[in-house]
């Protein structure tokens, strides 16, 4: 026989973690976006194929602090070289400078090309480049240079700017 007291508790339980899971959902401003609705345009398509070519060369490789190689990069390096190849634009080479430099703009006006910033610790920056459909390029401390969601929930809850370059850098 099942303890009424049990079914309670354990539906109250439930219920809880229903109500959580429900509003956590809504708690972060890039998962709630209507930013991947749009089709990019003929200068998009040409942007983000011209990084996902600098990705081709990059992908996998680790991350290094200070790293500025195929031993090893850093977001913000990754970052400048990709701008360096796939626009010639020469961009500052740390987190820091990088993110004082351009427009900034409402996440849900990014283009392909904007940089994406996050606070990752009370004191850590992180940067990536925006690719159109929710996916920026960047080098994770944990897997290297890679591709990921900015709705993931990771991304999304550590969310800080979007910053447009101006090509003229």
């Amino acid at each position: 026989m099942i303890n009424r007291d049990i079914l309670i508790r354990n539906g109250c339980r439930a219920c809880l973690l229903s109500i959580i899971i429900v509003l956590s959902g809504c708690s972060s401003h890039p998962s709630n976006s209507n930013l991947a609705k749009r089709p990019l345009t003929a200068l998009e398509q040409d942007q983000r194929d011209a990084f996902l070519g600098f990705y081709q060369k990059w992908q996998g490789v680790p991350y290094r602090l200070g790293g500025m190689s195929f031993n090893g990069i850093d977001c913000s390096a990754l970052v400048k070289l990709a701008y360096q190849e796939a626009a010639t634009v020469n961009l500052p080479r740390t987190t820091a400078l990088q993110a004082n430099i351009g427009t900034e703009v409402d996440y849900d006006a990014a283009n392909v090309g904007d940089l994406l910033f996050f606070k990752t610790s009370l004191r850590t920056r992180h940067v990536g480049i925006y690719l159109g459909n929710k996916q920026f390029m960047h080098a994770s401390t944990s897997k290297g240079v890679m591709i990921s969601r900015i709705d993931n929930p990771y991304w999304a809850d550590v969310f800080w700017q979007v910053r447009r370059v101006d090509a003229r850098l």
